[in-house]
């Protein structure tokens, strides 16, 4: 790890005394660091056997997040992919929720969903943990999330034997019946793509900050239906989210099936302990 923080520092252009690091918890993808120099604080994380452009394609995604003016994100300071050696370094984010942070962070994540692309999904394949994401840009949004985004998963979970018999059948005939619930033509809001509640962290005022987006454009109300299903989120920010942009009269007939995405995710990654809750949703909608 020394060699990877001293060539991050030199990327970084900081050549002041190392005074600190430490590993830190930080996710169950990556090895994380707190590293403290003369000069600056940063957050580095790495993996020794990284997908191609991995790490390029985070920063890439926090640099479209911050082009919308809207929620903070952390400064990049360096990234690799280089082989057994990529890496990415942030600035070291740290501060206490006051009792706006809850506000802000609906107000923000309103704002930036307010900026639109012109196409959904995204021109290149990017990750969902370490899952290849596949994308494309579509011109609709039901078309982009059954093909790219259920169906991929359903392929995956065929492969790994974690989407056999009933749960197979009921959600093959769920893809072929989406249109019913999910809308094809939808503005395609920028998305962070894996808002769940610990890749949000409070700055310097309370500033709440995103990261470790897997970023798309596609219907806000799949990004909102995910951060209601593993919590992270108060009261308060869904009501700031509504004030500044109400919610269609669809999504809560639809929030099963958007969240349905990640429990298929969470399946072919982690294994049958997400199983019941696929099954719970497919038996809803096709039974």
């Amino acid at each position: 790890m020394n060699h990877l923080i001293e060539k991050a520092l030199y990327k970084a252009n900081d050549h002041s005394a190392l005074k600190n690091r430490k590993q830190i918890q930080g996710g169950s993808i990556n090895k994380s660091y707190y590293v403290e120099t003369e000069a600056n604080r940063y957050f580095i994380k790495y993996h020794t056997d990284a997908p191609d452009n991995f790490f390029r394609l985070e920063a890439e995604g926090i640099e479209l997040i911050r082009s919308t003016d809207s929620i903070a994100v952390p400064e990049i300071v360096a990234f690799s992919d280089e082989e057994k050696e990529g890496f990415l370094m942030m600035e070291w984010v740290e501060g206490r929720k006051t009792q706006k942070t809850a506000g802000m962070l609906g107000d923000h994540i309103a704002k930036m969903h307010q900026t639109f692309g012109e196409q959904h999904g995204f021109y290149q394949d990017t990750f969902i943990g370490l899952l290849p994401q596949p994308n494309g840009l579509f011109t609709s949004w039901l078309e982009y999330y059954r093909d790219q985004r259920l169906r991929a998963q359903l392929q995956l979970g065929v492969r790994q034997n974690a989407i056999t018999g009933k749960r197979r059948d009921r959600l093959e005939n769920l893809l072929g019946k989406l249109e019913k619930w999910i809308p094809e033509k939808v503005d395609p809001s920028y998305l962070h793509g894996d808002l769940w509640g610990g890749n949000w962290l409070v700055g310097q005022g309370g500033i709440p900050c995103v990261i470790d987006p897997s970023f798309l454009y596609g219907d806000r109300h799949f990004e909102l239906a995910f951060t209601e299903l593993f919590g992270g989120y108060s009261g308060e920010f869904y009501e700031v989210y509504k004030e500044r942009f109400p919610l269609a009269d669809y999504y809560e007939e639809i929030k099963a099936l958007y969240q349905l995405y990640y429990l298929l995710v969470h399946l072919n990654i982690f294994g049958e302990g997400y199983g019941n809750a696929v099954d719970s949703i497919l038996k809803r909608y096709v039974g």
